[in-house]
């Protein structure tokens, strides 16, 4: 069975990416293979990651194009460069338009740091999620991977895990016990599961 090829789209440090990284090497991911990662900010640690694995790793500056349609372009144009499949937007800050989405339907994941639909949609991101969770005072909170489409964290649910929120947490602490119990635990297991369907698929 051919291995379905994966871009890996990074915004920051690249935490979820070393996730999938090593989730590959381990073999918890064994049914795809990550061909590319894309930055869209400059100085990226994510790309630094990327290298270090022998990975292809490429800046695409959103500040460089004159507008989202050719930024847009120029990423496709890498997708296809290099044969990606499947997309996981792992820490990308940048929301896609419809027309993108579109044009990979049930090709593009993304992981979110709280259990949809609780904390999701336009400005949840980051620490602003693990605020907010702790604010309202959820006992529970975790990480989702979703298909992703033209409504900011609105594509069917494909994993998610829970969380306790515990006494005394803050936002940067809720943030990493879900980072290191919810998110680097389901997103490789999900891309794992979205590539063999892929890879059954052709």
């Amino acid at each position: 069975m051919d291995k379905t090829k994966i871009a890996v789209f990074v915004s920051g440090g690249g935490t979820n990416l070393q996730a999938l990284i090593n989730a590959q090497k381990s073999g918890i991911i064994h049914s795809g293979e990550i061909v590319l990662v894309m930055a869209d900010r400059p100085g990226t640690y994510a790309l630094e990651r990327a290298k270090a694995a022998g990975i292809r790793a490429e800046e695409v500056l959103r500040s460089e194009f004159p507008g989202r349609k050719a930024f847009e372009a120029r990423v496709i144009e890498l997708l296809e460069e290099c044969g990606a499949e499947l997309i996981v937007l792992a820490g990308f800050l940048c929301i896609l338009s419809a027309d993108f989405t579109r044009r990979y339907e049930n090709r593009i994941i993304n992981v979110h740091p709280s259990l949809i639909p609780s904390f999701c949609g336009d400005g949840f991101y980051g620490l602003t999620v693990h605020e907010k969770a702790l604010e309202y005072g959820v006992k529970v909170s975790g990480a989702t991977v979703h298909f992703v489409n033209e409504i900011t964290d609105g594509g069917k649910i494909i994993m998610q895990k829970a969380v306790d929120v515990l006494e005394g947490d803050t936002p940067e602490s809720l943030q990493l016990r879900i980072m290191e119990q919810a998110e680097w635990v389901i997103l490789p297991q999900a891309t794992e599961l979205v590539c063999r369907q892929i890879a059954e698929g052709k």
